[in-house]
């Protein structure tokens, strides 16, 4: 039994309609239920109150190792990966991460199989196995994700931090461990790693320490009676939970400046403080008020004087890093070079805008209009994952009250000027840690971070200098930012009048289509705007594809300092630039949107070239490039595959050997013959009624096209842009040898890419479901059994309406040759699966993709990105899962068999394979014996291959009408 049902009242948002209800088990471990009738997705997630910080010292990475081990079997469960089987073949999901102070393991699963899911997942915390077998090659899974991490700046630059820091307090530690730390130390000193793990789980996880969130469509009493059952038999042994206590930096960890040299090229400033954790006072938000005024991008602010000047394009300020005990206010800027040249500037300027909060005092009026932002960004949030739901949920109940299990610290409501007045004291150059990155500092530093090997210098820096700075660093007019006039204020929902489940076709023209559909099922004031420039000639060159990103960027920097009040406010743009084109999107509240979609527009409309931004942004665009080949090895093979299949694509290489040569001249002749011929997409959803839909498309033509002096022309027909994809040729295995750009890596990684072909509703659900029951015999086989590397993913693939299979492995351990032997390996041996498979095994995973296909769109987002795609492909299926759900209940076993042998099994005759093979350093021999060998399928130039290839039609039609 349940000790009871509390009957606190849990905020929830006004626009939530589930029920909630607090629970606490006989064994002490609290449990939230969550009844949702309208959800289509089950999930849970158990936090439990242990962490890394518990790691005992020279067992670095035993609470994460723990976290990997409890995924593989139970006493109840015995059969390895049974979980993850059981999860996934009922259209789930399932992970777990990590941090300081607590460990987070979550799922989510279709209704139906919830149950058993949720037994099998008690049993984590009831009875796990930990077999000697598993526990070797789990520790090969934790080093393979260790190398993953290696040449990441993110990861490097965060153990740095904690590595300068008392090396008696748990935050010094390294987090993940990797195989010395798991096996080789401990073994050297006696210890067996798997003994020290069931200890470790015997002495820490507690249901006292746990937190339970449940998320269903069933009545509130029926869950709880679930968990009960399922729950209540966890061992309680009344752990006390891990608390620090001290500070993890002493006198001779702050006023330091440490020089670091990162991977990436780029320049960045860290300028950190520890501070009093927010957490104690949440309802006060000190920390998310100095954040909100020391991050802010609206002129007079510290971003706007430093972009001004040339030194900075980006700028972070906030809380990060914090616990119960002790926390850090960060802020992180990215310099240009000439920002690099003036860091004692940059700092007095970071500290006169301190100064001046000092002077202004704690405002009212700013707290408040803050906190109205906050209030409404809670009661008319989206509807999330489920699986994201209760992860959130579960890791607030580990610090909140029950009231605010659900808020969280996210509704400061309490103005208190000595709360956050304290904290800003805390900002003061007598407790500052300065981390400067920067490819410059290489071959000048004498110190290394053991862990990462990340190579620094160190030098004590004292006040009174940064007092000089701030007195030398640049008179500007720093000023606090004004009212926000974006904050939205009808809240209202437009009456819908006709519920249309599809978006129609509202207007088509010379100069446009437009694309509407009303929000008919999320009863939220926000609105989706998308508008595609498709442009021929922003993508007829290396150069022309430069110019465009260039041209994208600068009208967001352009923009920024106006539009960000948008943003701060609820309403969020983007101008990205596209194969064909550039694309301007809108998401958010709906009152105001059209003021900010109108000024982008009109920036659109008169767009300049300013000199001095045009060399920022085009230093910046350089580096993006330059630091591709810094990218993860299996991200540049996924890179490869696109390029070798999609028409009128530029190699990043040529696009980065363009850009020295650009000026401004170029940029400024280039956009006005770009949008000289212009056709426009418009999808526009939400709560916007069907005639002010027409309304601001009118607007935009008139600006563009009907004013007296028009930028834009319409296209002519011939020039209707349409993606095409390489179409393979049957029988064929082609491969793509290649170094990883980066000859410190010692990772490889293999893309064996499968094309299936155009988009067909019979073919779509067949490849499905293949996916679907293959997912996780190749995950438990590849990684968990052959432990090839730790990213190991089986996955469908769409380009552009031609669908296909991609395995994706990235390893230390096997050459990418030596990949593809095991993933052929592995598809022939699960043929014998396949054909193994009984009727009932065969329905039951029919009903499972159909009931994924079922599940409704959670938000407005989520389906406007359905649609747009959709509308983007020219497929225009938009009741696409009504068709596949059809087909799906007219499938047999011998169909899917059929399609195996026809498609995927190993030398089929009409097969058809790319496989893209990034070769790490560790395998550059493997390289050399494949670039010299001599082979038809090998593919030696990608452009010469992609040039002798046929290619897909196009669902966007030769003549570039619409397909209606």
């Amino acid at each position: 039994m349940a000790v009871g049902k509390e009957d606190v009242e849990i905020v929830k948002a006004r626009i939530d309609k589930r029920d909630y209800r607090r629970v606490v088990l006989r064994n002490s471990l609290q449990v939230l239920l969550i009844s949702d009738p309208d959800t289509d997705k089950c999930a849970a997630s158990m936090d439990v109150g242990v962490g890394y910080f518990s790691d005992p010292a020279g067992l670095e990475g035993l609470a994460h190792f723990l976290e990997h081990m409890l995924f593989y079997a139970s006493e109840k469960y015995p059969v390895e990966d049974s979980y993850s089987k059981y999860i996934t073949e009922h259209g789930g999901s399932t992970n777990a991460f990590t941090s300081s102070e607590h460990t987070n393991y979550f799922f989510d699963v279709n209704t139906d199989g919830f149950e058993e899911a949720l037994d099998r997942f008690a049993q984590f915390f009831n009875k796990p196995l930990m077999s000697a077998d598993a526990t070797m090659r789990e520790i090969k899974a934790v080093d393979s994700e260790n190398q993953k991490n290696l040449l990441s700046d993110a990861w490097r630059m965060n153990q740095l931090q904690k590595h300068l820091s008392d090396e008696d307090h748990p935050y010094h530690k390294f987090s993940t461990g990797n195989w010395d730390t798991l096996e080789v130390r401990p073994k050297a000193k006696g210890l067996d790693t798997r003994n020290e793990l069931l200890k470790f789980y015997e002495e820490n996880y507690s249901a006292n320490l746990m937190h339970l969130v449940i998320y269903t469509n069933e009545s509130l009493d029926k869950i709880q009676n679930l968990v009960e059952e399922k729950f209540q038999d966890i061992r309680n042994i009344n752990k006390s939970c891990f608390r620090a206590h001290v500070q993890p930096c002493k006198s001779e960890h702050l006023q330091i400046l440490v020089k670091t040299v990162p991977i990436k090229q780029g320049h960045k400033l860290r300028i950190v403080w520890p501070v009093t954790p927010e957490i104690h006072h949440y309802t006060e938000g000190p920390c998310r008020y100095l954040g909100h005024l020391i991050g802010h991008e609206g002129e007079g602010s510290l971003y706007y004087i430093l972009k001004k000047l040339g030194w900075a394009t980006r700028l972070y300020a906030g809380e990060s890093d914090w616990s119960l005990d002790f926390s850090f206010f960060k802020v992180v800027i990215d310099l240009t070079d000439a920002g690099h040249e003036h860091i004692q500037d940059i700092i007095g300027l970071l500290f006169k805008y301190i100064e001046l909060l000092q002077r202004s005092g704690v405002c009212k009026w700013i707290f408040e209009e803050l906190s109205a932002v906050c209030e409404t960004k809670f009661h008319y949030q989206d509807k999330i994952r489920p699986s994201d739901y209760v992860v959130d949920i579960a890791s607030n109940m580990q610090f909140y009250p029950v009231k605010g299990w659900l808020t969280g610290s996210s509704l400061p409501s309490k103005f208190s000027p000595s709360v956050i007045q304290m904290v800003l004291d805390q900002l003061s150059p007598d407790n500052v840690r300065i981390f400067w990155e920067s490819k410059k500092f290489e071959g000048l530093t004498d110190k290394v971070e053991p862990w990462y090997g990340t190579a620094y210098s160190l030098e004590k820096i004292t006040g009174s200098a940064i007092q000089g700075w701030v007195l030398s660093a640049p008179d500007e007019n720093m000023h606090l930012p004004a009212p926000n006039k974006f904050i939205p204020t009808d809240l209202s929902l437009k009456v819908v009048q006709e519920k249309e489940k599809f978006p129609v076709l509202l207007s088509r023209s010379t100069y446009s289509a437009l694309w509407y559909k009303p929000d008919t099922l999320f009863s939220t004031p926000k609105a989706y705007v998308k508008i595609d420039f498709n442009c021929p000639y922003s993508g007829n060159s290396p150069e022309a594809k430069v110019l465009t990103h260039i041209f994208t960027e600068l009208l967001m920097d352009y923009l920024n300092e106006y539009a960000y009040y948008a943003q701060v406010a609820g309403l969020y743009y983007s101008i990205s630039h596209t194969d064909g084109g550039f694309e301007v999107t809108l998401r958010g509240y709906n009152h105001k949107l059209r003021i900010l979609l109108e000024t982008i527009v009109e920036k659109i409309a008169t767009f300049e070239v300013k000199t001095d931004r045009f060399s920022v942004i085009k230093e910046m665009v350089t580096k993006e490039y330059q630091n591709f080949k810094y990218q993860q090895p299996y991200q540049q093979a996924m890179y490869y595959c696109s390029l070798i299949l999609q028409d009128q694509t530029w190699p990043w290489i040529e696009q980065l050997d363009v850009l020295p040569a650009l000026q401004v001249e170029d940029l400024a002749k280039f956009v006005p013959a770009m949008l000289s011929r212009t056709f426009l997409e418009f999808y526009i959803a939400g709560n916007i009624e069907s005639h002010e839909a027409p309304s601001m498309v009118k607007h935009i033509e008139d600006v563009l096209f009907n004013c007296s002096k028009p930028l834009c022309k319409p296209l002519f027909s011939s020039q209707h842009l349409a993606n095409r994809v390489v179409k393979l040729e049957s029988g064929m295995n082609y491969f793509y040898p290649s170094e990883c750009l980066n000859p410190e890596n010692e990772n490889s990684a293999l893309v064996h890419y499968i094309q299936v072909g155009r988009d067909d509703f019979k073919l779509n659900v067949k490849l499905q479901l293949f996916a679907l029951v293959a997912k996780q015999p190749t995950f438990h086989q590849l990684r968990s059994v052959e432990q090839l590397g730790y990213i190991t993913v089986l996955m469908q693939r769409n380009y552009c309406g031609i669908h296909g299979l991609q395995f994706i492995i990235q390893s230390t351990v096997k050459s990418p040759g030596n990949i593809e032997q095991r993933v052929e390996a592995f598809l022939q041996m699960f043929e014998t699966k396949l054909l193994e498979m009984t009727v009932d095994e065969f329905k039951s995973n029919v009903n499972a993709l159909i009931d994924v296909k079922l599940e409704k769109h959670k938000n407005l987002w989520e389906e406007s990105s359905f649609f747009w795609q959709e509308i983007n492909y020219g497929t225009l299926r938009f009741d696409r899962k009504d068709y596949e759900i059809e087909a799906l209940r007219q499938l047999t076993l011998q169909e899917l068999i059929d399609f195996f042998n026809e498609y995927v099994k190993v030398g089929a005759p009409r097969k058809k394979t790319l496989s893209v093979r990034v070769h790490g350093n560790r395998h550059s021999s493997e390289y050399k014996a494949e670039v010299s060998e001599p082979h038809l399928a090998k593919i030696d130039n990608i452009c010469t291959f992609r040039r002798s290839q046929s290619l897909y039609g196009s669902f966007k039609g030769l003549s570039g009408q619409m397909k209606l």
